[in-house]
């Protein structure tokens, strides 16, 4: 009898552990929609080019030719005429200004990625809450499966990539894996799907993917079905 009561409260805290990660992943997700109309709302401005008006070359001013009225009752000495060419005034070299030297470019830090060190996965709430070994162990042989199948989801939404998607399927399996151990593949799962909430980058996601199949078959091995 004692048993069945505590089954039931377990059942019980369980189903709204459920509804408090449903209601959350239905904030995430507006929240997420919110953010992409944001996104596409916003424009960017066209940057004004403006246009240097051309630099006016001094005019040449030409030399104007004089000539005298021929007398005709006296006969004037000619002037001798000069062969050269009329010189015309130089224009003002103006120095050649060097185009600014372009900034040098600053180098974008490295990603950082996940180093993915966790402690060994761990069910002492469950038998802080008054479950036996047998009964915790029941607990995460269906949690084992539940993980199995998300994770090729998570892969085929990477490829897209689709990032509120795969922020939604993790978001799933975190709420399981943390309600019944801490360490391992619940800590990793806690860590991913809280960045998957904010951030973009592909590798650092790809990193999180493999470290999550890392300590799924780490954890197969630490809970083996019973024959």
């Amino acid at each position: 009898m004692l048993a069945t009561v505590i089954i039931g409260i377990i059942l019980f805290i369980i189903a709204l552990v459920i509804y408090f990660e449903y209601r959350n992943e239905k904030k995430y997700r507006q929240e997420r929609q919110k953010r992409d109309r944001a996104k596409h709302q916003k424009k960017k401005p066209e940057p004004k080019i403006s246009k240097r008006p051309a630099a006016e070359k001094p005019a040449v001013r030409e030399p104007k030719h004089t000539y005298e009225p021929r007398k005709t009752t006296q006969q004037t000495p000619k002037t001798p005429v000069s062969t050269q060419a009329p010189v015309t005034p130089k224009e003002e070299t103006k120095p050649v200004q060097e185009a600014p030297k372009a900034a040098p470019k600053k180098e974008q830090p490295a990603t950082k990625l996940p180093e993915g060190n966790y402690p060994d996965f761990n069910y002492d709430r469950l038998i802080e809450m008054g479950l036996s070994e047998e009964e915790a162990h029941e607990f995460i042989q269906e949690l084992i499966p539940q993980i199995g199948d998300q994770i090729p989801l998570i892969d085929e939404a990477m490829k897209i990539p689709d990032f509120h998607k795969m922020e939604r399927l993790t978001h799933s399996i975190k709420g399981s894996s943390t309600t019944i151990g801490t360490g391992g593949v619940s800590d990793l799962l806690v860590e991913y799907n809280t960045y998957l909430k904010t951030g973009s980058e592909l590798p650092v996601a790809e990193a999180y993917q493999e470290h999550l199949k890392h300590y799924f078959e780490k954890l197969k091995k630490q809970f083996p079905p019973k024959a």
